[in-house]
């Protein structure tokens, strides 16, 4: 029996963002139980996010996953969820967790922040909006398909465009803790090529902070692969169920 494959969406995404991969995985195995969450303050899931910390994120996760009545586990987070995903693998441990699958994810250094690892200009907006524990705004949509979208159509566009939703920046400033992760949890990448939200070289250093991976898969996508390439995501998906 394969494993079930538990989604968790990045920031000012939603459960909603996974569809498109989701339908990919009923085409191409059809026997493989998805489940996509939404965590707090999104979507489906109630929480508030002016004060929302990683820890909640990792809680709601494992929630949903009981809820489902899922044991046997692959994790797949995309961007932001490199916070939340090491979290859940952690606390699920390597008998229900059979992989990690990040996908273009966002890795601080052990003990480190999210806006420790910007720079300039983008490390002092975060810093002031995290201060005054204001949620960030949907980013604009124009902004969305230059940092999310290069190269989609535009109805994949105007599909990431329609579920952005509001982030906590909380959770910028929130050091991790891998501490407690089994590194007998085995780990994936998928890093895609055009990704100018999280640029390749940076995913590297992200998946070197994760204390590596047993294989990177490389994609010729933007940010959001799981729109903008759902079939070939899927694919690697399947395979490490």
């Amino acid at each position: 029996m394969s494993s079930a494959l538990v989604l968790v969406h990045g920031g000012q995404h939603t459960a909603k963002c996974w569809e498109p991969t989701q339908a990919a995985l009923a085409r191409q195995a059809p026997d493989v139980v998805t489940l996509a969450v939404d965590l707090p303050g999104r979507g489906r899931t109630p929480g508030d996010l002016a004060t929302l910390t990683i820890g909640q994120c990792v809680d709601s996760v494992i929630v949903q996953i009981d809820a489902a009545g899922l044991d046997d586990v692959v994790l797949v987070g995309h961007s932001m969820a490199g916070l939340t995903v090491p979290g859940v693998a952690a606390a699920l441990g390597p008998e229900r967790v059979r992989r990690m699958v990040m996908v273009a994810c966002c890795v601080p250094p052990q003990g480190q922040t999210v806006v420790d690892t910007l720079t300039g200009p983008f490390r002092v907006m975060a810093t002031r909006a995290a201060r005054g524990r204001k949620p960030a705004k949907p980013m604009p949509k124009l902004m969305s398909d230059l940092m999310f979208c290069n190269g989609m159509s535009a109805a994949q566009k105007a599909f990431v465009a329609g579920q952005l939703c509001s982030e906590a920046s909380t959770i910028t400033v929130e050091p991790v803790d891998r501490s407690t992760l089994s590194p007998a949890i085995p780990r994936s990448w998928v890093l895609p090529l055009r990704d100018r939200s999280l640029r390749p070289k940076q995913q590297r250093r992200f998946l070197a902070n994760l204390g590596g991976v047993d294989d990177v898969v490389e994609i010729d996508a933007c940010h959001d692969v799981m729109v903008s390439h759902p079939e070939e995501l899927a694919a690697v998906l399947t395979a490490r169920c």
